[in-house]
């Protein structure tokens, strides 16, 4: 039984992310992650999630729910992503070296929080130089050389050069095998949920012959922010005069961004004339990098965990 966007009560009920060897499904407040193991078995872990967004109903204001959903959601991804690292047993230290158990004379298990935090910081000083300083400073650079004539293409030189840093990143990190793997199991899920969303049984046969490109993805929704930002960061007050500034000001309209993208992305799921189609194609283009096409065995643990968060659902009868 395959119903229409405009009647199929399914859309947007069901969403997930590819983990380590795994794959998380998040249906309403059910949230499960199964992960092959290397003996073949596959670990399932069940948990409930509930959004503040139930909470505070002021949250659910559009615009303020896409911040508030991104946040959580980059919360859940992270636990999810712990909660396979244990499952395929990498949270296991080995033997301690004289070098560790020297750190931990001298300065005790705190220094595992110290590199933590160093290592959290370093990580978001490369992004934020990468996505936010490297752009403004290239594009501040050819400007000077033509004589500082660009003027408002400026703002389109910049936001394509952010594009190529996105898509170049992304498909250098694709070359990694573990990657390579999460992107495969990312098309699982994607494959997954198109089946769960069109009303056939969650089968392997089923599921296999589902695109692996889904409209509302995350690679989608971070193309769709890139795009909004070229538009927002072209008005008149963010200024080119003062490299800092710029940066400042940016950030302060980064949750603006936010919630424009996830409106725009929540609405493409549901609607499929061709103005939309357009709008999303660039988003969908970036998932043949982040998603490939997974085997079998993958796309059983993927409907393994689809099928158990929806569980308690009539929904797996139908």
């Amino acid at each position: 039984m395959k119903k229409d966007k405009k009647t199929n009560e399914r859309l947007n009920t069901v969403g997930g992310q590819a983990v380590l060897e795994g794959v998380m499904m998040k249906h309403k407040e059910n949230v499960s992650v199964a992960v092959r193991k290397e003996d073949g078995e596959i670990t399932i872990k069940n948990e409930t999630f509930i959004s503040v967004r139930k909470k505070f109903k002021i949250l659910n204001i559009p615009l303020i729910r896409g911040v508030v959903n991104f946040i959580e959601m980059m919360k859940l991804s992270y636990t999810t992503l712990m909660t396979s690292a244990e499952a395929m047993g990498l949270d296991e230290f080995e033997e301690e070296t004289k070098f560790d158990k020297w750190l931990n004379k001298h300065f005790g298990k705190n220094i595992v929080n110290i590199v933590m935090v160093i290592g959290t910081v370093l990580g978001l000083a490369f992004g934020f130089g990468l996505f936010f300083f490297l752009p403004i400073f290239l594009t501040k650079s050819i400007d000077n050389v033509t004589g500082e004539h660009l003027g408002w293409l400026k703002n389109l030189i910049e936001g394509f050069i952010k594009i190529v840093i996105f898509v170049l990143y992304l498909w250098l990190v694709s070359f990694m095998k573990d990657i390579r793997r999460t992107f495969e199991y990312h098309g699982a899920e994607h494959k997954s949920v198109f089946c769960y969303e069109s009303y056939s049984e969650l089968t392997v046969e089923n599921v296999r012959k589902f695109s692996r490109f889904h409209p509302r993805c995350g690679t989608s929704f971070m193309f769709v922010m890139l795009l909004i930002s070229i538009l927002i960061f072209s008005l008149p007050f963010v200024t080119w005069n003062n490299m800092f500034l710029r940066m400042v000001t940016k950030l302060a309209m980064l949750p603006i961004i936010v919630g424009l993208g996830y409106e725009f992305i929540m609405f493409a799921g549901k609607h499929d004339n061709i103005f939309i189609k357009i709008l999303s194609a660039p988003g969908l283009w970036m998932q043949r990098i982040t998603t490939r096409e997974p085997d079998d065995m993958q796309i059983e643990v993927a409907i393994t965990a689809l099928k158990s968060s929806l569980e308690h659902e009539d929904v797996l009868l139908q």
